[in-house]
């Protein structure tokens, strides 16, 4: 199995490089997210690689900065918390879960999220 490449991921992440992050992700991927708007038992749920373009457009079109950190790596999974920051100082944390096909590819993607108030 292919794994992922987290130095990719996390470049591409930091540079807020959308179209590099979406060729990391499956046809058939799946977001789902969980945060205060939208908790556990009513989770955001992006599904399929056009509406995962979308997602990531928009998030990674926002003028704010990423960082990525306290990787964990598996052969079929992957873990790591990213630190966002937009420029009025408004901290975002998430921990992400992947889980990846047999070709290295994202198939799921657990983010959970918080925000500063």
């Amino acid at each position: 199995m292919a794994g992922l490449d987290i130095d990719t991921l996390k470049k591409a992440a930091e540079t807020r490089n959308a179209d590099t992050l979406i060729g990391l992700y499956a046809d058939d991927a799946r977001i789902r997210v969980v945060n205060k708007a939208t908790p556990p038992g009513s989770p955001r749920i992006i599904e399929g690689q056009a509406a995962i373009a979308d997602y990531l457009r928009d998030v990674y079109g926002r003028d704010m900065t990423h960082a990525i950190g306290q990787e964990v790596i598996g052969p079929d999974r992957l873990s790591y918390t990213e630190a966002c920051e937009y420029p009025d100082g408004t901290n975002v944390l998430s921990a992400s879960v992947l889980e990846l096909d047999d070709d290295g590819k994202i198939l799921s993607h657990l983010i959970v999220e918080t925000w500063d108030e």
